[in-house]
């Protein structure tokens, strides 16, 4: 089983909010996840990324993958600091 680091969806329709998550790559988008990372919220001007490194590092260390829109998302948050 591979696990992967990736967005899942709240807020209302029409307001996303997305927490960044570890999850078996089998399991719904909204599903069963590991562990919470961080949040991204597209919604504010500039968009707010906010990633617990050390657990992104930790998840890293065991084999767990980002998706490309996570990559993203900390090559971002990497250009701000």
């Amino acid at each position: 089983m591979a696990v992967r680091i990736r967005l899942t969806r709240l807020g209302k329709k029409k307001k996303p909010f997305y927490r960044i998550i570890v999850a078996d790559s089998e399991s719904k988008r909204d599903g069963k996840f590991l562990d919470i990372v961080g949040t991204y919220d597209p919604l504010q001007n500039p968009a707010v990324i906010k990633i617990d490194n050390e657990k992104l590092q930790e998840w890293i260390g065991k084999g767990a993958l980002p998706t490309t829109t996570v990559k993203s998302l900390i090559g971002k948050t990497v250009a701000d600091k």
